[in-house]
């Protein structure tokens, strides 16, 4: 099998000017075919991987971690009907639909090609363009208000942008399930100009000739000019007299913030545990109570006070009560986000949204509590899921690595033909074995 030609590349353009589109696409199939079926551990150095890009390599490894098979179509629609239709209305990125058919939807009616909009995880919202190639499209699930996010469907352009923050093309076998390989398309993230947040991304989707350059080029500059007419729109708008609910992010292993009016601003550890502990709390806590939640044997209501007088300074004294101390204003944070999401059943988005857990420096008694107790509702409602991804992510994530019954859970999601179940089935043995367990018999 031809290796890859020597020189630099751009990683992520799929084909360069001059080279041979047949011979590239069966090149791919090729190193696909090679790492669905591979037993080895992924870890380990593979002979597709010095084929194929490595931004695809990776994603792949990625896909096939989160249990995405590359045989089988998700068919499921996310969003649907009136929902959809509400959501739709509700999302940034409908206001800058004109911008989008202007510089693109307008020349790809009847060439073969699809432009798709999707939101920040994935969910396709609008899908314009060519007629016959969106008929074509159903045969493998590209219609709106499905999730194509890498962790759902695999390597895809607008799935695989949003997972690394990047414009991407994929072409052909780049895909990781191989329904998609007669299509190719290129993506790019589109952000939100006050904040920097991702808000959704851009795509086409069509033939071999999506993934030259130039339509890379031209989606990046697309989402440059909605992100500069956002940009324009937020200007022309008036700014109300209050300001933005502040947000207090506590989750995964970046330090603890307090986001106010688009600002990120990282927090003490200190001030991140009392301003949860309040949101937890609403009726108000004493100063004796608070220590306690605190350190249950070092602090004293004097040292809280000092706090709570530093923490005014930070989170504004027309924000924060005394006797009891409260909060007089709403408070967001990433862990009511969390539990919003398990509410409404959207689990996947729970998910993806809990990458690390609450506070995890912190042995306050009171954010112990929060912290096992989110948790354990997180990983309950996996397991009752008992969904192949979903179990997938868990226990790929720091929350259950360790986790003996998730990964028996997993394995039996699994096609036990498959290589997967054979690496999943390793992995649980070795488990069992350290902790002297049974659950996956």
């Amino acid at each position: 099998m031809a290796q890859r030609e020597p020189g630099p590349r751009n990683p992520w353009i799929a084909v360069r000017p001059g080279d041979d589109v047949a011979v590239l696409a069966e090149r791919n199939s090729w190193a696909h075919q090679q790492f669905v079926e591979s037993t080895q551990v992924d870890t380990e150095p593979q002979a597709e991987a010095e084929t194929v890009r490595d931004v695809v390599h990776q994603s792949w490894v990625r896909s096939r971690g989160n249990g995405v098979s590359p045989d089988l179509i998700d068919d499921e629609v996310v969003l649907d009907g009136t929902a959809l239709e509400e959501y739709r209305a509700r999302h940034p990125l409908a206001a800058i639909r004109p911008v989008v058919r202007k510089l693109l939807v307008e020349d790809a009616t009847d060439t073969g090609l699809l432009v798709a909009m999707s939101d920040a995880n994935g969910r396709l919202l609008w899908i314009e363009g060519d007629s016959s190639a969106k008929d074509r499209a159903l045969d493998i699930n590209f219609v709106e208000g499905s999730d194509w996010s890498e962790d759902r469907v695999g390597t895809n352009a607008p799935g695989t942008a949003l997972a690394l923050d990047h414009s991407v093309q994929i072409f052909a076998a780049e895909h990781f399930n191989r329904a998609m390989h007669a299509w190719s398309c290129s993506a790019a993230p589109v952000h939100d100009p006050e904040t920097g947040r991702i808000i959704g991304a851009l795509d086409i989707t069509g033939g071999p000739r999506v993934a030259v350059p130039e339509a890379l080029a031209l989606v990046r500059a697309t989402a440059v000019a909605v992100e500069a007419e956002l940009r324009l729109q937020a200007l022309a708008l008036p700014r109300p007299a209050t300001t933005s609910t502040p947000r207090l992010e506590v989750l995964g292993s970046q330090r603890p913030a307090l986001v106010v009016d688009g600002e990120r601003h990282e927090l003490p550890r200190r001030h991140a545990e009392i301003l949860l502990l309040l949101a937890e709390h609403p009726e108000g806590l004493g100063a004796d109570h608070l220590a306690v939640l605190l350190d249950e044997d070092e602090l004293d209501a004097v040292t809280v006070r000092a706090e709570m007088s530093r923490l005014r300074k930070v989170f504004g004294a027309e924000r924060l009560g005394s006797r009891p101390y409260r909060l007089l204003t709403p408070l967001e944070s990433d862990v009511g986000e969390v539990r919003s999401y398990l509410d409404r059943g959207d689990v996947s988005s729970a998910l993806r949204l809990y990458d690390g857990p609450v506070l995890a420096g912190s042995d306050a008694p009171g954010v112990t509590e929060v912290r096992d107790d989110l948790r354990a509702r997180m990983r309950a409602t996996v397991l009752r899921a008992g969904d192949t991804q979903l179990l997938s992510k868990w226990t790929n994530s720091i929350h259950g690595r360790q986790d003996l019954a998730a990964w028996a859970a997993y394995l039996l999601t699994l096609d036990p033909a498959s290589a997967l179940h054979a690496q999943v089935e390793a992995h649980v043995r070795l488990l069992d074995r350290r902790f002297g367990g049974s659950a996956w018999r």
